[in-house]
């Protein structure tokens, strides 16, 4: 019985042989053709990762470059550092240089600085949240502008219950409403702040003055009078 079966193990070792080298035979070019496009894409993967690397590395030394130009005082050098990190550096760079691009700007040119960021919310490359904070930074600046109601119906959108900055935006509308004297319309969004769950903790103290403020209602100012001239003094 034992001699069987290291027959059978022999003739069955014998097989697999046969099939491997017929395999081989058949398909050696494939399997060669397909190791060496394991090997390269490998060897590609790992230089991709590499040269990413160095462009990061790259983008992050002209980016702190950039922004020591702007803390330094030298504007235009730094407009320029940051408008080229914007078109040749890496992904997040790029939009990182034309954030910090439009907030130095609005140190200098407000106009301007809104106008970058509202190219930056209609930029549908960007996800939402990015979108939603060039929008808010573009509304912050033209809150102060001649007409300003593009700027509140900009920061309403983004006053929703859901939106990412919804504490912000509702936060400047009650101001806007209390500078206005619209106590009413103050009020509503002050209680929004104070109704959600997630309102920040220095945000909700803060909205407790505000609705001190709107209590209060208008200030009356009443113009001082002079006291009436004391009479002359009686003579004998």
């Amino acid at each position: 019985m034992a001699e069987n079966n290291e027959f059978f193990r022999e003739v069955a070792e014998d097989y697999r042989r046969d099939q491997i080298a017929a395999i081989w035979r058949r398909y050696s070019a494939l399997i060669i053709a397909a190791a060496v496009l394991i090997a390269a894409g490998v060897g590609g993967w790992r230089y991709w990762q590499h040269d990413q690397l160095v462009r990061a590395e790259t983008a992050s030394a002209q980016f702190d470059t950039a922004t020591k130009l702007a803390t330094g005082g030298s504007g235009p050098e730094a407009d320029k550092a940051f408008e080229a990190l914007s078109k040749d550096g890496p992904g997040g760079y790029r939009i990182l240089a034309r954030f910090r691009a439009a907030a130095d700007l609005s140190k200098r040119d407000a106009p301007a600085a809104a106008a970058d960021y509202e190219k930056l919310a209609a930029d549908t490359s960007l996800g939402d949240g990015l979108r939603d904070l060039a929008r808010l930074r573009a509304g912050l600046i033209r809150l102060d502008a001649a007409d300003p109601a593009p700027a509140l119906t900009s920061l309403q959108g983004l006053a929703a219950p859901t939106g990412a900055f919804r504490h912000t935006a509702r936060e400047m509308l009650g101001l806007a409403a209390l500078r206005r004297g619209e106590y009413e319309a103050a009020g509503r969004w002050f209680d929004q702040i104070a109704g959600d769950a997630e309102t920040p903790q220095g945000l909700r103290q803060r909205v407790e003055v505000y609705e001190a403020l709107v209590s209060g209602g208008p200030v009356t100012v009443i113009e001082a009078k002079p006291d009436a001239a004391a009479p002359p003094p009686m003579t004998r």
